[in-house]
């Protein structure tokens, strides 16, 4: 196989370890394109490409990861990651963890993690590597490996989320939550929500979002019957759509530009958490961003009109 050919058919499983480490399509993307920047350079073919390049992956994203970090301790309001419509990389032998791993709710329980502890957990526990790759890719001893892979693990066993396993009922009970959601029934949305569901948001300061998290049934039902159906007064539409593996959907303004997104995390027949990404710089790689502000403005003229 040509260096081309290697790095294509490794591409999906590249992208979804460093998406899974930083949390950010756009980044996780540039680090592939570094990755392969490095790969085409180098003069040597690895015995393992595989190896190789989820090495350099990794490193290339905890680097960037702690850099990141930095940043996102000055931003304004709850920080959530980059949606992601569906994972490239495939494998039925480790769907579970897979799919676990990429939900918004287990990528912020990683948030807790050092960038190493991050890195060893998903290497070794989602992607299965062995010890002496994982302890290449992130520059440490086996034996050290293994002690942040035990410090990592309690960590996310102490706040791992366990989701409904069923999809299809899942996806049943998404599909009556926004059906509710368009109509307003505050009533039929309060029924779906567990009594101490949350609903946050994230706008970076860039968009209008929640001034605070909202709690309990009641609550968020009267917030989502009120605002929701005003948005479809003024043409936003809604569209059904796994949320990183998850029931979501994304609203679009009158011209198809994505507005929000918004991500349900179910457990028991009921949900749990509503997370909404409304952030611009977060949504550009769905395709073109509606200005939100000026939906704003445009449904409290129409409030305002009766």
């Amino acid at each position: 196989m040509s260096k081309v050919d290697e790095f294509e058919e490794l591409r999906p499983l590249l992208f979804s370890i460093a998406y899974r480490i930083l949390g950010s399509v756009t980044e996780a993307e540039d680090a592939v394109q570094e990755t392969w920047l490095r790969f085409d350079g180098s003069s040597a073919r690895p015995t393992s490409a595989k190896a190789y390049l989820s090495t350099v992956v990794t490193r290339i994203s905890i680097d960037v990861l702690r850099s990141a970090r930095v940043r996102r301790e000055a931003y304004v309001g709850p920080w959530f990651p980059e949606p992601l419509l569906s994972d490239p990389y495939q494998d039925p032998e480790r769907s579970v963890e897979l799919a676990d791993s990429v939900s918004m709710a287990a990528l912020l329980l990683l948030e807790r993690l050092s960038p190493s502890e991050r890195a060893v957990f998903l290497m070794r526990e989602v992607f299965a590597f062995e010890y002496d790759e994982v302890a290449a890719a992130v520059g440490r001893s086996e034996a050290a490996c293994r002690q942040l892979l035990v410090r990592a693990r309690r960590h996310m066993e102490a706040g791992r989320p366990r989701f409904a396993a069923d999809r299809e009922e899942r996806q049943e009970l998404a599909t009556r939550f926004f059906d509710a959601l368009k109509d307003g029934d505050v009533d039929g949305l309060q029924e779906l929500l567990a009594a101490d569901v949350r609903m946050v948001g994230d706008g970076g300061g860039k968009a209008p979002q929640l001034a605070k998290p909202v709690a309990g049934a009641t609550n968020v039902s009267r917030l989502l019957g009120t605002v929701f159906p005003w948005l479809i007064r003024v043409d936003v539409t809604c569209e059904q759509h796994e949320i990183n593996g998850q029931p979501g959907a994304i609203f679009r303004d009158r011209d198809g530009k994505v507005l929000v997104i918004l991500a349900l995390d179910v457990l028991d027949g009921q949900i749990q958490t509503i997370r909404s990404v409304i952030n611009p710089d977060k949504l550009g790689h769905l395709g073109p961003v509606a200005d939100a502000w000026a939906i704003d403005r445009e449904v409290k003229q129409a409030r305002r009109g009766g």
